[in-house]
């Protein structure tokens, strides 16, 4: 199972990138937030790799961030999203948006991206919600230890799943008030979260 690849780019063109690693091509799909933020041929780049295995093929996907990685995986567990439509998905919207639309369960944002029909966005939305909530409260729990203002920190962790500040704000406002004092960041994101969602 390859992890990563780093290497010099040969060659990209949309939705898919020929990364030379020791004079071996490794041709892996990528979404065009990827292609974007690739640096130009012949530099040098270092990926995260998806390796999809089935019965009678085997494909790379490619991600320059982990959050990307992460919300594809997540992606290709919802009925009927297989590894080209995660992709797609992927290249309709950047990564916070995606998340921030599947936990404010915000169906239209996500029918827009093509090949998303509104079934599809509400099992997104479904199958997807908890899992994606659990994932921005992971990613901010290592910061909780230090020292800091959590209010402010939990007010960047809604505003990364797409929520607009001054709701964020609003939602962290009302967390605080309503409950006893938040010992950690996940903690406080979790109360806001249950404020925005009312």
């Amino acid at each position: 199972m390859i992890a990563y690849l780093k290497g010099i780019v040969h060659s990209k063109a949309a939705n898919q990138l020929v990364l030379d690693v020791h004079d071996v091509g490794y041709l892996l799909e990528i979404s065009t937030q990827t292609l974007d933020e690739l640096p130009a041929k012949g530099e040098e780049a270092e990926l995260l790799v998806h390796h999809h295995i089935t019965d009678n093929d085997q494909r790379l996907f490619g991600f320059l961030g982990q959050n990307e990685k992460d919300l594809f995986e997540l992606l290709i567990t919802v009925k009927g999203v297989g590894p080209k439509l995660g992709l797609t998905i992927l290249s309709g919207l950047p990564a916070e948006e995606i998340t921030g639309a599947i936990v404010q369960k915000d169906k239209g944002t996500l029918s827009q991206i093509k090949g998303i029909g509104k079934k599809t966005a509400e099992r997104m939305i479904l199958e997807l919600k908890d899992k994606v909530s659990e994932m921005v409260d992971a990613t901010y729990t290592s910061s909780s230890a230090v020292s800091g203002d959590l209010k402010q920190e939990a007010i960047s962790a809604l505003q990364s799943l797409g929520f607009k500040k001054r709701d964020s704000e609003k939602a962290v406002g009302m967390a605080v008030k309503n409950g006893q004092s938040a010992e950690n960041v996940q903690e406080l994101v979790k109360r806001a979260l249950a404020q925005l969602n009312t």
